[in-house]
């Protein structure tokens, strides 16, 4: 069994949901393609949710597929998509911050 991990400050701002769990992992391995069921083993989400939430992720151009390794269709995240892109400087913009309030003396990000 592994260690649990504190939440990323992604998900501390933006809260537990499934859909934010996933694309807080895609954006943390974004330069690297994952099956959607390493996708969803990695984010803490179920395969049946991963999939109920698939669709919508590709019909927006979130994730993108790669190639294909036998049966299994690799995806990563669509760096190109402006969203996505959106996205990656929010996070890097909270790292920023939360770096900037430790410096401070204050270790919490509030939401």
């Amino acid at each position: 069994m592994s260690k649990e991990m504190e939440p990323s400050l992604f998900v501390r701002f933006f809260g537990n949901a499934p859909i934010v769990k996933i694309m807080d992992f895609l954006i943390e391995n974004r330069l690297f393609d994952y099956s959607k069921t390493e996708i969803a083993r990695n984010a803490g989400v179920g395969w049946s949710t991963l999939h109920g939430i698939w669709g919508e992720l590709e019909r927006n151009g979130i994730v993108i597929k790669t190639r294909t390794i036998g049966r299994a269709e690799m995806h990563r995240l669509n760096t190109d998509n402006l969203l996505v892109k959106n996205f990656i400087e929010l996070d890097r913009n909270f790292s920023k911050s939360y770096a900037a309030r430790m410096d401070a003396g204050k270790d919490r990000i509030e939401a």
